[in-house]
C-alpha cells in the first residue's frame, strides 16, 4: 500500500495549518503567562507603595476579577485564530451564535444577574478577598471574587462557590476594622466597679504587650451592667481590633483575664462569649 500521498498531504497540512496552529498554541500560553504576570506585578507595585490593608483586600479582588476577564478574551482570541487556520469560516459561526443567543437569552437570565451583581459587588466595595464575610448563610474568608461568583473557604476547609445572584445580604465581619464583643458574668457576690477595673487593667496589659499592641485600635470599651440575676452579673464590653485580629486578640485577652479572675479569686462561674464585626 502506497503511503506516499498520505505522507504528503499530511506535510501540506502541516505546514500551511499545523506549524502555524501549534505557534497560535505557544503564543497563546505565553499570552496566558505575560497577561497574569504583568497584571501581578502592576498590582503589586501598587500595594507595595500603600500600607493600607484595606486598599490592599481591594487590589486583589480587583486583580482577581481583571485576570479572569483578560483570559477568556485571550482564549476566545486564539481559539478563532486557530479555526480560521483550520480552514473554518467564522462569520457563518458568529452569525449562529447571534441567533442562539438570543434564543437562548431567555434562559441565562441567571447568568446576567450574577454578572451584574458581580459588577455591583466590585464596584461597591462590599466584598474583598481576605475579608471574613457572611453570605447566602455561608460564612468563611473570601478566596476569589469574579463577576459571576464568589468563593469562600470556612473555618473547617470546606470551600462554598456561591453565584453572585444569590447574594441580598452581606455580612462583612472585617470591613476597615473589627470588634470583639464578649459578655462576662460573676458572682453577684463581687464588686462590680473593681470587677470592671480588673477587666480595664487587663485589657490594657495587653494593649501595650509588644506582639498585640499594633491590632489593638482603641482601649477596652465597658457598656456596663448589661443583666443580673439573683447570682449573676454579666458586664458587656469589646476590643476594637484591626480587620481579622479581632479572634486573636479576643483569645489571649479570655486567657489573660481568666488567669487574673484565678488569681483575685473572682468568681466568675457565667462566662458567655460572643465575637462579632462592627464597621458603622
Amino acid at each position: 500500500m502506497n503511503f506516499q500521498p498520505y505522507v504528503d498531504m499530511l506535510g501540506k497540512w502541516l505546514i500551511t495549518s499545523g506549524i502555524p496552529i501549534i505557534i497560535i498554541v505557544i503564543l497563546l500560553t505565553l499570552a496566558f503567562k505575560f497577561a497574569n504576570i504583568l497584571i501581578e506585578k502592576y498590582f503589586n507595585n501598587i500595594i507595595k507603595s500603600s500600607k493600607d490593608t484595606e486598599l490592599e483586600k481591594r487590589i486583589n479582588t480587583f486583580k482577581s476579577a481583571i485576570k479572569s476577564i483578560i483570559n477568556i478574551l485571550v482564549f476566545i482570541v486564539g481559539m478563532m485564530m486557530i479555526l480560521d487556520k483550520l480552514g473554518i469560516d467564522i462569520k457563518p459561526i458568529l452569525a449562529a451564535a447571534g441567533v442562539v443567543g438570543v434564543a437562548v437569552g431567555f434562559g441565562s437570565q441567571r447568568l446576567i444577574e450574577d454578572i451584574i451583581s458581580g459588577f455591583i459587588i466590585l464596584i461597591g466595595d462590599q466584598i474583598r478577598v481576605g475579608d471574613v464575610v457572611e453570605i447566602a448563610g455561608k460564612s468563611g474568608l473570601v478566596e476569589k471574587v469574579d463577576l459571576k461568583m464568589t468563593t469562600l473557604r470556612d473555618i473547617e476547609g470546606n470551600v462554598h462557590y456561591i453565584r453572585n445572584g444569590k447574594i441580598d445580604i452581606v455580612t462583612n465581619k472585617t470591613k476597615d476594622y473589627s470588634c470583639y464583643v464578649f459578655d462576662i458574668g460573676f458572682s453577684c457576690r463581687e464588686n462590680i466597679d473593681e470587677v470592671i477595673d480588673v477587666i480595664k487593667h487587663t485589657a490594657e496589659e495587653l494593649r501595650n504587650a509588644n506582639e498585640y499592641q499594633d491590632d489593638i485600635l482603641e482601649p477596652i470599651e465597658i457598656f456596663g451592667l448589661d443583666k443580673f440575676s439573683d447570682s449573676i452579673v454579666v458586664v458587656k464590653a469589646r476590643i476594637k481590633t484591626k480587620p481579622l485580629k479581632q479572634w486573636v486578640i479576643g483569645r489571649e485577652f479570655n486567657k489573660r483575664l481568666k488567669k487574673r479572675f484565678d488569681e483575685l479569686n473572682i468568681d466568675n462561674s457565667y462566662c458567655s462569649l460572643n465575637t462579632v464585626n462592627n464597621s458603622v
